[in-house]
């Protein structure tokens, strides 16, 4: 799955994005299930967490592995439920930085050459993990929290993330696009200040344009890199979420009745595999021309190929509607039309004047 990954997204470039994801349960027989907070809820619920690897580049994006949490008390060292639920001995309590530090590790030894790691604030508060990457030389734009201590002044003055923000002049923002979205560039303004005594290393800030709300990032890379790379890095992070969308919404990834770890990872697996299938179809499918919001190359053109719409083909090819292959591409050239009509009127509204401070 990893390698039919990297053939069709490519691999050079690319950034590896860990997050999690809930599955609600109402029983409590399915390995690793506890009430504790899960993002899918917003809330604790009871639930089983996984934690999930995404592999993004310029083509694409996919969900690459994949680990189920296994809470401590209540799994991990309970041999009954660990013996009912089929939890092989060899599996200990690992806390969810540590699964994914186990799975960047297995995606670089297996020859992925992803220049960045990004993931939210449950994994770059962890040191141990940012230590690990530091020392493959693999260079990690991870959020932190606000409260989060760093070293300025080279090193000599601890002080929280956000009294830096507050000491920064107006002249140190820059305005910068963290990605495309569906309404259009994702304009905030940014900030950067070194920190710690390594010349590569930064505290990275991202301003709200409109309610001033902050958000932090440590910043590390074997080599000096601009500014706009870590933004680039910051925005990839998002990817993940579409990922987790994708896999529930069309191919099933929470769709499962199993209780069995073994039983989970089976399930888990495959719809990994058929969501990466749909990416590479999608990226293969994509022609060879810039993603350019502000530069459409004709006005009618439609919007490429998305994995909705692609498994929405293969539904319809091998479940006949009463209508011809040729009519069903029609509408389906017909949508992205329109879809593209409606991104090309949210960007005009986003012009590149939002890019001056």
């Amino acid at each position: 799955m990893r390698a039919h990954a990297v053939e069709h997204l490519g691999a050079d470039g690319g950034v590896l994005v860990v997050d999690e994801t809930g599955f609600l349960k109402k029983g409590r027989s399915s390995a690793g299930v506890q009430r504790q907070y899960t993002g899918t809820a917003g809330r604790i619920e009871n639930a089983q967490v996984g934690v999930f690897l995404a592999l993004v580049t310029e083509r694409g994006r996919a969900l690459i592995d994949r680990r189920l949490y296994l809470p401590e008390h209540s799994w991990a060292d309970d041999p009954e439920r660990r013996t009912a639920a089929g939890i092989p001995e060899t599996v200990q309590f690992a806390t969810k930085p540590r699964l994914a530090s186990e799975m960047i590790a297995a995606a670089l030894d297996a020859g992925i050459t992803a220049s960045w790691v990004t993931g939210d604030e449950a994994y770059g508060q962890d040191p141990q993990l940012r230590a690990a990457l530091e020392t493959r030389g693999t260079g990690y734009v991870m959020a932190v929290a606000c409260s989060m201590r760093v070293r300025i002044n080279h090193g000599r003055t601890p002080i929280r993330a956000d009294a830096v923000a507050g000491r920064l002049p107006a002249t140190a923002w820059q305005r910068h696009s963290a990605g495309n979205g569906a309404k259009g560039p994702r304009y905030y303004d940014w900030a950067w200040i070194h920190i710690g005594t390594d010349s590569h290393r930064h505290l990275l800030i991202r301003r709200n344009r409109f309610t001033g709300e902050l958000a932090f990032y440590l910043c590390w890379s074997p080599t000096e890199v601009p500014l706009s790379e870590l933004v680039r890095v910051a925005g990839v992070r998002w990817s993940v979420e579409e990922c987790f969308q994708a896999a529930k919404g069309q191919v099933g990834l929470d769709h499962y009745q199993v209780r069995n770890w073994t039983s989970w990872h089976r399930h888990i697996t495959l719809a990994m595999l058929a969501l990466a299938f749909l990416a590479a179809l999608a990226a293969d499918a994509a022609p060879e021309r810039p993603d350019d919001a502000y530069h459409p190359v004709r006005s009618r053109d439609p919007i490429t190929l998305t994995v909705p719409e692609i498994r929405h083909l293969l539904v319809a090819v091998f479940n006949p509607p009463a209508v011809t292959v040729a009519r069903l591409l029609h509408w389906s050239n017909w949508r992205r039309r329109h879809q593209a009509t409606a991104r090309r009127g949210h960007y005009r509204r986003r012009t590149p004047d939002e890019s001056a401070g």
